[in-house]
C-alpha cells in the first residue's frame, strides 16, 4: 500500500529541491558575509528553516534563488548584529575563497583580501553581482534595495577595490 501524500510532502520536496539547487551558492554567500565556516553553516540551516516556514508566502515575484539569498543575507545580518559577534576574530584567508578568474594567483589573493576589507554594504552587492552572477535587479531584490542603490554601491565598491589594489593596501 502506498503512503498517502499530504500537503507537507510537497513542501518537503520543494525544500529538498531548493537545498540541492542552492546549497553551494548560499553557503558561499553566508561564508563571505560572516567570515566563519561554522557560522555560515548555521546561517544556511537557519535560512532553510525560515524558507520552509514561509514557503506558503512565496509569491513568485522574484526567482527562488533571489528569495532564498535574501533570507540568507538577512539571517547573516542578524547574526552580525549579535553583540558577541564583534569580539571574535573572523578573518577569511584568501586561500579559502572562490574568486572569479584573474590573471595570476597573486591577483586573486590581492582581490580577495581587498574584497574582505570593503564595508558589508559594498561586499554584499559585489558577492551577489559578480560571484553569484545575479543581475542588478536580482541583487536589488535579494538585498531589499532599489536597483539604483545597487548600481551606486557597485560603482563605489569598484572604486574602493581599485584604490586598495593600486595602493597594495591589503592586510592579512
Amino acid at each position: 500500500m502506498e503512503a498517502v501524500r499530504g500537503p507537507d510532502s510537497l513542501r518537503e520536496e520543494t525544500l529538498t529541491r531548493l537545498v540541492e539547487s542552492y546549497q553551494t551558492a548560499l553557503t558561499h554567500i553566508c561564508y563571505m558575509i560572516l567570515q566563519d565556516a561554522a557560522l555560515a553553516e548555521d546561517a544556511v540551516q537557519e535560512t532553510y528553516l525560515k524558507a520552509y516556514r514561509s514557503l506558503d508566502t512565496f509569491r513568485g515575484q522574484s526567482s527562488e534563488k533571489t528569495w532564498l539569498i535574501r533570507i540568507g543575507v538577512n539571517v547573516c545580518r542578524d547574526m552580525r548584529r549579535a553583540r558577541w559577534f564583534r569580539y571574535v576574530d573572523r578573518r577569511v584567508t584568501p586561500e579559502t575563497l572562490s574568486v572569479p578568474a584573474a590573471e595570476t594567483d597573486e591577483d586573486c589573493e590581492a582581490l580577495s583580501e581587498a574584497l574582505m576589507q570593503l564595508p558589508d554594504r559594498y561586499k554584499e552587492v559585489v558577492l551577489l553581482h559578480y560571484y553569484q552572477n545575479m543581475n542588478v535587479r536580482e541583487t536589488a531584490q535579494a538585498l531589499g534595495l532599489a536597483p539604483s542603490s545597487v548600481s551606486n554601491r557597485l560603482k563605489k565598491a569598484r572604486e574602493k577595490l581599485l584604490v586598495l589594489m593600486e595602493r597594495g593596501d591589503v592586510h592579512e
